[in-house]
């Protein structure tokens, strides 16, 4: 096995001949000769780094304050925030240019496969701007709604966004949800018009669009093609402009803020950090606000968008900090940190994460529970938006409740599942959280409240015993083209919405805002020919009960006695569907005769089905109910 250089392993004579080997097998070609541009962006990276170890540590004590910008991209679905990003990377000497910076920051396969942005990444960007040399820390956050706690989050360690939108699309519902999450953030808002290159794209209409929802002068747009690099170095521009660096405080003690974390199977814990105050390094003595523990830390770094590590991080940058924490539950987001013996004010943290979503998830086979416990507590840890609760069903086994922000989230939970950690599991019907206001004393001195939250249709109680049943509702914002208002709006009461507010944005587009029943929306809203409630609203729930009856008949075995397959809400039956018997041609031997003879068999038969009817046990194998249960989730 051949070493590389600078191990110390290769000397003299030995290297020599190898070379002249390679050399002669074509192995080593000559250098290009760099262009002027390579060469001082090689020269500027070399001299980040410290001259003790040149490979391998970057010396960030360069860079005051005042030469710090850290800044989101935020945008709506497939509004081309990646591939900005991809171009950011490249015009800062960070990743080589080529045809293959596809997605470079979605590390994921679940994010390459279905092309969205799941998890928030960070990079550490650096870039010369007149005469000065800048440290740009870049955060890309997800587009879809069903991860804008992952947007939220990354806000906390930025001073500033990018807000991305389509110059062919234009403002979108995102687009809108993400423009204030930074607003109430009081961040720097630098809108961006992406896809200026397309045919159909009309940027002059949304920066019109801009300036009457977001009111931000037209002026302040930036017109780029990400895709091709048009303009891109005008963003870096801006950001360094019209971006402040942040308001810290190097000589305080440490204070670091946990914004997100990742699990490493060898390494335990990465926690990615901004610090507000001080200075933290290899060897420091650290102690969680949360859980009060001390840990010493075993390696700091910036992400490059790989893990470089650093001799330090300083007040102002972020970066990510390795410090042995092996439990899963000693990594909190939104946990502060501080040295050793010397405790500050903890920093405010995010609000926790509302699930919207719940579904039953078991191990196919029992003999896998712990196999994919392990899995499910690790992929918490970086996904800390899910909410996990013991759970079990007398056909399925032991389980967990999981608690999702929405169906596209709990998909892709799924799917990391079984990519990252092979696990196979049953995800039953997913359902919505819902209240019942108790009328039973008895119950309510059992449940310890009046009002109760329910997250099991097996739990739901009696009728009889509730005063009145709540569910939870949302406020929707849609934006389309005129054209399709009425249909949109007719769609909206068929799921019993109710309308807030109507405004054009331009003249051929109108944003709608509705507060929908969350049952109503959650399955595929988008989809009108696919609409499906998964909640137990009562005017729906007679199709829904058919429909699962059905599946079942399909699914259950036939037995000697015909079985009923009934669907209940409390003690009313609803819907209903038989399973026909098997039956044995007591006629076969009768070959002519009195009828009487064979009305006496047949009547024998139906008093032996009756009896068995009453006597017989169905046992519904697993099979049958997982067959339903995907077949549910595929329509």
């Amino acid at each position: 096995m051949w070493t590389p250089v600078g191990r110390g392993r290769w000397h003299g004579r030995a290297l020599t001949v190898w070379a002249a080997a390679a050399a002669h097998r074509g192995l080593l070609k000559p250098r290009p000769t760099p262009t002027r541009e390579a060469a001082a962006k090689s020269r500027t990276l070399d001299r980040l780094y410290s001259s003790a170890d040149r490979k391998e540590k970057i010396d960030l004590s360069r860079f005051s304050v005042e030469n710090i910008r850290n800044f989101s991209i935020i945008a709506h679905v497939d509004h081309g925030k990646s591939t900005l990003a991809d171009r950011l990377l490249e015009l800062t000497g960070t990743i080589d240019k080529t045809k293959n910076n596809k997605q470079v920051l979605d590390k994921l396969q679940v994010e390459r496969e279905r092309g969205i942005t799941v998890k928030a990444q960070t990079a550490s960007l650096f870039y010369n701007c007149e005469g000065k040399q800048y440290l740009l820390n870049l955060i890309d956050t997800p587009g879809h709604v069903d991860f804008s706690y992952e947007v939220s989050r990354s806000l906390s360690a930025c001073q500033g966004v990018l807000l991305v939108v389509d110059a062919n699309e234009g403002i979108q519902a995102q687009t809108v949800a993400n423009f204030f999450l930074a607003f109430e953030a009081q961040l720097s808002i630098i809108p961006v018009i992406n896809k200026v290159d397309l045919k159909n794209a009309d940027p002059e209409r949304v920066e019109k669009q801009i300036e009457k929802v977001f009111d931000i002068p037209s002026d302040e747009c930036i017109k780029i093609s990400a895709k091709l690099g048009t303009n891109v170095e005008r963003v870096l521009q801006a950001v360094i402009k019209r971006i402040p660096p942040p308001k810290v405080h190097r000589k305080n003690p440490l204070k670091a803020l946990v914004f997100d974390s990742t699990f490493d199977q060898y390494r335990g814990v990465i926690a990615n950090v901004a610090l507000f105050d001080g200075v933290v390094s290899k060897g420091d003595k650290i102690v969680s606000a949360h859980t009060k523990k001390t840990y010493e830390v075993n390696e700091v770094g910036v992400l490059n968008p790989n893990e470089q590590p650093t001799h330090k991080l300083y007040a102002g940058q972020v970066g990510y900090l390795i410090a042995g924490m092996k439990d899963v539950t000693e990594a909190q987001i939104g946990d502060t940190l501080y040295l050793h013996k010397q405790p500050v004010e903890p920093l405010p943290g995010f609000k926790s994460a509302k699930p919207m979503v719940f579904a039953g998830m078991y191990p196919i086979d029992q003999s896998e529970y712990n196999n994919l416990k392990s899995a499910v507590e690790k992929l918490t840890i970086n996904d800390s938006s899910v909410t996990v609760h013991r759970d079990s069903s007398l056909a399925l086994g032991a389980g967990w409740r999981l608690g999702f922000l929405g169906l596209l989230h709990m998909e892709v939970f799924n799917q990391r599942l079984e990519q990252e950690y092979n696990a196979s599991v049953i995800l039953t019907t997913p359902t919505v959280p819902y209240k019942a206001v108790l009328s039973s004393a008895k119950l309510i001195k059992e449940y310890r409240e009046k009002e109760i939250t329910i997250i099991n249709p097996a739990q739901f109680p009696d009728k009889s015993k509730v005063t009145e049943y709540l569910e939870p509702v949302v406020l929707g914002t849609i934006i389309t083209p005129d054209e399709y208002t009425g249909k949109v709006m007719m769609l909206c009461q068929a799921r019993r919405a109710v309308q807030k507010n109507m405004m054009y944005i331009d003249q051929n587009r109108v944003m709608l805002k509705y507060l929908f029943p969350l049952n109503e929306i959650v399955v595929d809203f988008y989809d009108s020919l696919k609409s499906l409630s998964s909640g137990y609203a009562r005017d729906k729930a007679h199709s829904v009960g058919k429909a699962v009856c059905e599946r079942l008949k399909e699914s259950l075995p036939r037995q000697l006695f015909e079985i009923a397959v009934q669907a209940a809400v409390g003690s009313k039956i609803i819907a209903r569907e038989t399973v026909k018997a098997y039956r044995k041609n007591v006629l076969a031997k009768c070959y002519g005769g009195d009828i009487t003879r064979k009305m006496k068999l047949l009547k024998r038969q139906a008093e032996g089905k009756k009896k068995l009817r009453k006597i017989g046990n169905i046992e519904v194998p697993k099979d049958a109910f997982i067959k339903v249960l995907r077949t549910q989730c595929d329509k």
